[in-house]
């Protein structure tokens, strides 16, 4: 029984997904093998985002943006990149933000609040 599934993205950038993947304390490799449930059931994804646990995080192309594939089995994944990838995804577009006002030559605070929120504050130079 399989119980890989998948999360369709938004995620075009890989120097963003880096990023989040590095504040995460995770690493990406490319062209990998993600572990899932069993052997028989790993697979090749263009970019692996290597978990602590036992179950990777595939990172497959689809037309122009990467899905999120993953087997969510037991919290493994979960734990590490938030459910259903939502910390990873935060993590994400906290990056493509920042390297933007970067880009710009802005100056970028971050605050995380006692909540896990987290609160970038964006000020031209």
């Amino acid at each position: 029984m399989s119980h890989t599934s998948r999360i369709q993205t938004q995620i075009t950038n890989i120097k963003a997904l880096e990023r989040a993947v590095k504040a995460l304390k995770l690493h990406l490799i490319r062209n990998g093998m993600v572990r899932a449930y069993s052997e028989s059931q790993h697979f090749k994804a263009d970019y692996v985002i290597q978990c602590k646990g036992p179950y990777d995080v595939g990172l497959v192309k689809v037309d122009k943006v990467y899905e999120l594939h993953t087997d969510w089995w037991g919290g493994h994944v979960e734990k590490e990149i938030g459910e259903k990838g939502g910390r990873l995804l935060q993590e994400y577009q906290i990056a493509v933000t920042v390297m933007v006002a970067q880009s710009k030559g802005d100056n970028i605070i971050r605050h995380t609040l006692p909540d896990g929120t987290i609160k970038l504050r964006i000020s031209q130079k």
